[in-house]
């Protein structure tokens, strides 16, 4: 059985979904500032991991836990929403099967609880 990571075309894929993600985000004035200061190469590569580690890839991830690494960021539900739009919109670019966008989100979603620390904004969105 193929997993995810495979099936998409492994790391060199997830490489261009990141970046394609990153750009989205980052034009996107509603998260352009929760990147502010970050060392994007750095960022762009542990994200890379991630989603590797997480789509079947050959390598567990290393990083820090969700939780952990979203921390005091103060992100909400709408930001958590929109990056989750954002990523669905990368995978479509980078031409991922509308099937396998659909697992990944699914995969994806439950991380909201560990991300989302802001609780305010639950009632804006």
């Amino acid at each position: 059985m193929t997993c995810i990571y495979d099936e998409i075309g492994g790391a060199a894929a997830l490489t261009a979904v990141v970046d394609e993600f990153y750009e989205r985000v980052l034009a996107d004035a509603r998260l352009a500032g929760y990147f502010r200061n970050s060392d994007m190469a750095r960022l762009k590569s542990r994200q890379v991991s991630f989603f590797a580690a997480a789509l079947g890839g050959p390598e567990p991830y290393r990083g820090l836990s969700m939780a952990d690494a979203h921390r005091d960021r103060n992100i909400g539900r709408l930001q958590f929403d929109l990056a989750v739009g954002h990523l669905t919109a990368a995978l479509t670019a980078c031409e991922v099967p509308e099937a396998t966008t659909a697992e990944i989100i699914a995969a994806i979603a439950p991380l909201a609880d560990d991300i989302v620390t802001d609780r305010r904004s639950a009632a804006l969105g």
